[in-house]
């Protein structure tokens, strides 16, 4: 019936006797809409200021604000993805916005994650060179190259998520008309696979790319604490100190909102692929997907709020250690450019 098929997902497993398994989704209809519609608010605001008090000082800008100006216009633009979800959510699952409009919002969703993830990744390996090796980024690290690395984000971003157009469609679920996250069963052969190949070059690798850059800046910055320059300086510690935390706190957000969000939706991939798979396990992976989905989204608002927040000057003391204090201004602050 109509009233069932707004309470249940019916997800087809694989198998020679086509079992079906019937998830109960009553939960998202409340809990993805209030999220969703709290990053909306805080992802469009916070962004839309950080835009406009970076279009305003255009040319003041260095590499630290290029960075952040195109980190904060993709979570803008994931956020105008969201009243289409969150309404499509309230209408427990029903979509009326037509085929086109739900391969377009399903589209964003992933591309301006994606970017966002990407432009987070250019960001820490920018700091990780501004305190490992700040002479080769002031030769290296132009204005014009990091340009370059920003449109080449967009394009090989756009061009790993564009396979969404084609997968992406309305289907029947009972009486009602949705729009499917991931693909009708008939391709997930194709969609599977391309699926974990997403994860794995949009997320996985940037992760690991953040870890290891993290924690080389956090070793240089410990090392600067034999610096003859800072061992008497309680200023100089405490400004390292505050480094460190920034460091560890970018860190931690990050991993907090992606990993379990890929985690579990490639776990819940590999479930919707395999064979005679226990309903049970596929319900329980489910609902810890759709679950942590939001969490993913709250990155768009966090990013936001992290450089509003965040007055560390302490690179700018680690980077006195390696460079002249002309060169040190030139650089910025690479933890808040708009500072």
């Amino acid at each position: 019936t109509s009233k069932n098929s707004s309470v249940f997902n019916l997800i087809q497993v694989p198998s020679s006797s086509q079992e079906s398994c019937h998830i109960n989704e009553s939960y998202k209809h409340i809990f993805l809409p209030l999220c969703y519609s709290f990053t909306f608010v805080l992802s469009m605001g916070l962004n839309a200021i950080i835009l406009f008090r970076s279009l305003r000082r255009t040319k003041q800008w260095n590499s630290s604000l290029i960075y952040m100006f195109n980190l904060a216009l993709t979570d803008f633009m994931y956020g105008i993805s969201l009243p289409f979800l969150i309404g499509s959510y309230i209408m427990k699952d029903q979509w009326v916005f037509g085929d086109f409009m739900c391969r377009l919002v399903r589209f964003l969703f992933y591309f301006n994650l994606y970017c966002s993830i990407i432009f987070l990744t250019c960001i820490s390996f920018h700091r990780y060179m501004g305190i490992c090796h700040p002479m080769k980024t002031i030769t290296m690290e132009t204005k014009k190259m990091v340009r370059g690395v920003c449109v080449l984000v967009w394009v090989v971003v756009f061009a790993l998520t564009s396979p969404i157009f084609r997968f992406a469609k309305t289907g029947t679920n009972g009486n009602n008309t949705s729009c499917w996250d991931d693909a009708l069963d008939s391709d997930l052969p194709y969609y599977v696979p391309y699926g974990i190949f997403l994860h794995l070059i949009g997320f996985f690798l940037p992760f690991s790319i953040i870890a290891w850059c993290y924690s080389r800046v956090v070793k240089t910055i410990f090392k600067s604490l034999t610096s003859q320059q800072f061992r008497s300086s309680v200023k100089g510690f405490n400004k390292r100190r505050k480094s460190i935390k920034t460091i560890v706190t970018i860190t931690l957000l990050f991993a907090l909102c992606f990993l379990p969000f890929h985690l579990t939706r490639t776990l819940f991939l590999i479930l919707r692929a395999t064979p005679h798979v226990n309903c049970h396990a596929m319900s329980v992976v489910s609902i810890c997907y759709k679950v942590t989905r939001p969490l993913a989204s709250f990155n768009a608002w966090l990013n936001a709020l992290l450089y509003f927040l965040t007055k560390d000057k302490g690179l700018q003391t680690c980077l006195k250690l390696k460079k002249t204090e002309n060169d040190s201004k030139s650089s910025g602050n690479i933890f808040n450019p708009l500072s």
